[in-house]
């Protein structure tokens, strides 16, 4: 059998002949199939840390894992993601602990365990240029890191573990929009832009009722931490580091695509980035 022809091998060249045609579609495309199967057996996975607690009653971690495969598919490639708890990298050589991941996703479930053990993980990321993501409290914690490790905001801090903070660069929203879509617009020129190939989208929360103070946004953008969707009150939701591989945060959950079997292009872009 030559695996680069279509066709059914046998001894008796008359026999497909002699198949009804449904027959031989089934074979052919299970031979197909085969071959798919075949290569993506040979496949070096990517593998991407989880940092966050995992609890499987919060749907974003189940749909997490869910929305990497789906979009990894896409490109050929497989993944391979794996849970990391926050309190395994509060005190370590972080480097020695992520050194076989390519990627890093920042999850929901916040508060965590060990704040500063999802804030190591967010800078060895930024520092290192290794693709990184985080949604909802992932990306309020890469907003606080960015504070504390590039602009020397030591003091900065989220609302909802320490609400008496001198920094809140995390704070109470306006107004909740836990478990609700939402429309966004987009910033023209912005990487995120470009993902999506439109200006406006419509996404999922999950429980979010904290976000990004605005106060401090300027010193942000200036140091290259870009806001790059906002709400249709201008009130911000997806950021974006200029310059990194891959370092983008948003309020939403694109996750949640999965548990509807889509394929999400922010999620996509991101394995891509792991990929080159």
């Amino acid at each position: 059998h030559d695996p680069g022809k279509e066709g059914i091998c046998c001894s008796d060249p008359q026999l497909p002949s002699r198949l009804p045609d449904c027959i031989i579609r089934f074979i052919l495309e299970f031979r197909r199939m085969n071959l798919i199967c075949g290569r993506g057996a040979g496949m070096n996975e990517i593998k991407i840390a989880l940092v966050g607690d995992y609890n499987e009653e919060v749907v974003a971690h189940g749909a997490i894992p869910q929305a990497l495969r789906l979009s990894a598919g896409t490109i050929g490639a497989a993944v391979d993601p794996e849970w990391i708890p926050t309190d395994d990298l509060q005190a370590v050589e972080i480097g020695d602990v992520l050194a076989n991941y390519q990627g890093i996703w920042i999850t929901p479930g916040s508060p965590y365990r060990s704040m500063q053990g999802a804030l190591n993980a967010i800078r060895h990321a930024r520092e290192h240029s290794i693709p990184l993501i985080g949604s909802c409290g992932g990306f309020q914690h890469m907003v606080i890191e960015f504070a504390r490790n590039r602009l020397g905001m030591a003091s900065a801090d989220h609302a909802e573990e320490n609400p008496d903070a001198d920094v809140l660069m995390v704070a109470p929203l306006a107004c909740s929009v836990s478990n609700q879509s939402h429309r966004f617009k987009l910033a023209a020129g912005s990487r995120v832009e470009d993902i999506y190939g439109r200006g406006e989208i419509s996404e999922p929360y999950g429980i979010c009722n904290y976000g990004p103070n605005p106060f401090y946004i300027d010193r942000l953008e200036a140091a290259g931490f870009q806001v790059s969707g906002t709400d249709l009150n201008g009130e911000i939701r997806i950021m974006e580091l200029i310059g990194h591989p891959f370092f983008i945060g948003t309020l939403f959950q694109p996750e949640r695509s999965a548990l509807q079997g889509l394929v999400h292009p922010l999620i996509t872009e991101f394995i891509r980035s792991v990929v080159e």
